[in-house]
């Protein structure tokens, strides 16, 4: 087996907690409108209860940085793989509200780790040239776990008063096969390199490298003594403002509202049930399709380009959605401009948010910094599903107020990154990291 296969093969094991947390994520879809009939739930409670598993996401994101510094990434990824399989069957089997809320909490904190974890573990094996497109295979992997969880809910929505219990069940199949595939796969050589065990570090880089594996090993060491352990120092402003921003712009996008909420979002434009559900699945398909073209292009295109084109393309799409809104024009062009706007979210944002995030902290601060990035991410993701149903069932023109909103926050997102981000293609994560404190204190 050669190395880019080697390197390939574990990131796509690792990326298989991407495959979960985009299943979670949308799996809800399909069964929001269940939980609210069955336990007579008010529109305040309906919002939390399906928000509950972001607020878990903002905990796991925040928690999971400093043991993975201190632990590990290996053992952490196992723990994440058990919190999904135990959220998947707590969930499809809760007998009332405040349990349900419980498991999809837990289930929350899960996906927040693992948007983290596995995004940190991918980058550090993965060499400059190659880093982007095997990073983005954890974005790839949620998409593909979007897709599944909308045909799964397509699949399952017909079988009976208990369907909503099948559709979060089927999560357990993929958690028992992401806990067993961990087995197979080693710890990150910069966390041994950190921890002191450089010897194991360099055995495993023998497997995944072709170059000088004493001058990597000495370069990493070299960038984890000069810099400051401390997160919130100043020579990480510029690095903690990219994650902050990338992450923040990801939700504006309004991606969360449109993947939680799918469903709900075609009834309101007029649409039956069964057609409802089946929509969802043409965008998560469009989804897969263009966050593979943007894996493939990512390396080459650059991240500052994609963001740059991206926001364009989505902004361009989201203010027809609130203007058919807006004159409660008919369904059929509302699933055209989605898709457009899936497109272009897909192959820039959705391709971008955690090769950014891996890229910009240095190892010395990695795990802190990862956990920063998802934080804000999560937090964000979590304010808009909360306030999504609540604004469009409780005003007129809700739903047109909130793409609207969307719209203009992909604008900025446009001229922040053409002004301010850097573009990190081809770089080491070495590289990226004294560019980044050079241009502080220059």
């Amino acid at each position: 087996m050669n190395t880019t296969t080697r390197i390939y093969i574990w990131s796509l094991i690792v990326a298989l907690g991407g495959f979960l947390f985009g299943f979670d994520t949308a799996v809800i879809s399909g069964v929001e409108k269940s939980i609210q009939q069955l336990f007579d739930l008010s529109a305040w409670v309906h919002g939390f209860a399906i928000s509950s598993a972001l607020i878990g996401t903002i905990i796991g994101a925040i928690f999971a940085g400093k043991p993975a510094d201190r632990y590990g990434r290996r053992p952490l990824l196992f723990i994440i793989a058990a919190g999904y399989l135990l959220s998947a069957a707590g969930t499809a089997l809760a007998p009332n509200i405040v349990l349900f809320i419980l498991f999809r909490f837990l289930g929350g904190i899960a996906v927040g780790a693992s948007s983290v974890v596995a995004p940190m573990y991918i980058s550090e094996i993965a060499p400059a040239h190659v880093r982007g497109k095997a990073t983005a295979s954890f974005q790839l992997n949620v998409i593909i776990g979007i897709l599944m969880a909308f045909v799964s809910n397509y699949l399952l929505r017909n079988s009976g008063e208990n369907a909503w219990r099948y559709m979060l069940a089927v999560l357990a199949l993929p958690s028992a096969l992401f806990f067993i595939g961990l087995f197979f796969v080693p710890e990150s050589p910069r966390f041994l390199i950190k921890a002191g065990r450089k010897e194991k570090a360099a055995s495993i880089l023998e497997k995944i490298r072709t170059g000088d594996i004493k001058q990597e090993i000495a370069e990493i060491t070299k960038n984890l003594n000069e810099k400051d352990g401390r997160l919130f120092s100043r020579i990480y402003t510029k690095s903690i403002m990219i994650a902050f921003l990338v992450a923040m712009f990801n939700q504006f996008s309004g991606i969360n509202a449109i993947l939680y909420f799918a469903p709900r979002i075609f009834e309101l434009s007029g649409l039956p049930e069964s057609t409802a559900f089946f929509h969802p699945v043409i965008i998560g398909i469009t989804n897969a399709l263009f966050t593979l073209l943007g894996l493939m292009i990512v390396d080459k295109v650059g991240r500052r380009t994609l963001l740059i084109i991206g926001s364009a393309g989505m902004a361009l799409c989201l203010f027809p959605v609130a203007i058919l809104f807006f004159m409660h024009s008919p369904s059929g062009l509302l699933l055209v401009f989605l898709v457009g706007y899936i497109l272009f979210f897909a192959a820039s944002t959705g391709t971008v948010i955690w090769i950014l995030i891996s890229e910009v902290f240095p190892t010395g601060v990695r795990g802190n910094g990862q956990s920063f990035g998802s934080f804000t991410h999560w937090f964000f993701a979590a304010l808009i599903t909360f306030f999504f149903p609540v604004i469009s069932s409780t005003y007129a023109n809700g739903a047109a107020y909130i793409f609207t909103f969307f719209g203009i926050m992909m604008i900025i997102q446009l001229f922040t990154a053409w002004k301010y981000f850097p573009e990190t293609k081809g770089k080491t994560i070495e590289e990226i990291s004294h560019t980044l404190q050079t241009k502080r204190e220059s």
